[in-house]
């Protein structure tokens, strides 16, 4: 049981950090088109935003699942 802790644990923190990457080197690129992207998300409905959000959480679990598996 533990090993696959470790495993699951490993992927979270090459996920995470992967995400801290892209994040950075959008807003080290390209700041005011993330402050344009931003200020158009305030438009865009809550509903609209958690259901991408979940889209994208199951895609990304998906592919997690998917790096173990094979």
């Amino acid at each position: 049981m533990l090993p696959q802790l470790g495993l699951w644990l490993s992927f979270a923190l090459i996920g995470f950090g992967l995400i801290l990457v892209v994040e950075g080197l959008a807003y080290a690129i390209a700041p005011e088109g993330i402050k344009k992207l931003l200020k158009r998300m305030a438009d865009v409905p809550t509903s609209s935003l958690r259901s991408g959000g979940l889209v994208a959480a199951v895609a990304g679990f998906g592919l997690l699942w998917a790096m173990k598996t094979f």
